[in-house]
C-alpha cells in the first residue's frame, strides 16, 4: 500500500509538471500573438522589426515547453525541436521560398534545463543569418550542424550568403541578438561562441 501511494504521488507530480509546461506554452503563445498584433499596428520599421524579433524569441521558448508538456523525462529530443524551430523561422520571416534552412547531424537528448537557452541561441543565430546574409532577395542556404564528441556538443550555424562585414567583431557589436547569444552560451550553457567567415 505504501508503494502504491508513492506511485500515485509520482504520477500526480508528473501530471502536474506536464500541465504546468502546457500552461506556460499556452501563455507564451498568447504573448507571441499579442506581439504579432502590435507589430502589425506599428508604422516605424525599426520598432516593427524589434517586436517581430521578440515574437520569434517567445515562440521558440514555447516550442520547448510544448515538448516538455508531453514528456516526463528530464531531457528532450532536441532534433525534433530544432526541426520545428527552423520551419517556424522560415515561415514567419517569409524566406521559405528563397532561403533553405536545414539541420545536419544530431543534437540528441538535451537536459531540459539547457533546452530553453540553446533554442534561444539557435533562434538568434538562424534569424540573423536569414536577415543579413541574403540582401536584395538573394537566395541561399542556412545550415545548422550538430555533433557530439567526448561529452560535448558542437553546433555550427553557417550560410552561403554575402559573408560578415569586413570590420565585424562580435566584441564590439551592439546588436541585442548577439549579446543574447554570448550571454546564454557562456552563462547558461558553459560553452564558447566564435564568429568567423566561411572557409572558401
Amino acid at each position: 500500500t505504501e508503494l502504491r501511494r508513492r506511485d500515485r504521488q509520482i504520477m500526480s507530480k508528473d501530471a502536474t509538471i506536464r500541465e504546468i509546461h502546457h500552461r506556460v506554452k499556452n501563455n507564451l503563445q498568447t504573448v507571441a500573438a499579442l506581439l504579432r498584433l502590435q507589430a502589425r499596428r506599428v508604422s516605424v520599421p525599426g520598432a516593427r522589426s524589434a517586436l517581430e524579433e521578440s515574437m520569434r524569441r517567445v515562440q521558440s521558448i514555447a516550442l520547448v515547453h510544448e515538448t516538455l508538456s508531453v514528456s516526463i523525462d528530464e531531457s528532450v529530443d532536441f532534433d525534433e525541436i530544432v526541426d520545428r524551430l527552423l520551419g517556424m523561422l522560415s515561415d514567419v520571416m517569409g524566406s521559405a521560398t528563397r532561403v533553405g534552412v536545414e539541420r545536419t547531424g544530431t543534437f540528441g537528448e538535451i537536459p531540459a534545463e539547457a533546452a530553453t537557452a540553446l533554442v534561444l541561441v539557435l533562434t538568434e543565430l538562424v534569424q540573423n543569418a536569414i536577415e543579413h546574409a541574403f540582401p536584395d532577395e538573394r537566395a541561399g542556404k542556412v545550415l545548422v550542424e550538430a555533433s557530439r564528441e567526448r561529452g560535448q556538443l558542437a553546433v555550427t550555424v553557417s550560410d552561403d550568403g554575402v559573408g560578415l562585414p569586413a570590420d565585424f567583431t562580435s566584441d564590439r557589436s551592439d546588436r541585442l541578438g548577439l549579446q543574447i547569444v554570448k550571454t546564454l552560451v557562456s552563462a547558461e550553457l558553459a560553452g564558447t561562441v566564435e564568429f568567423r567567415p566561411a572557409e572558401m
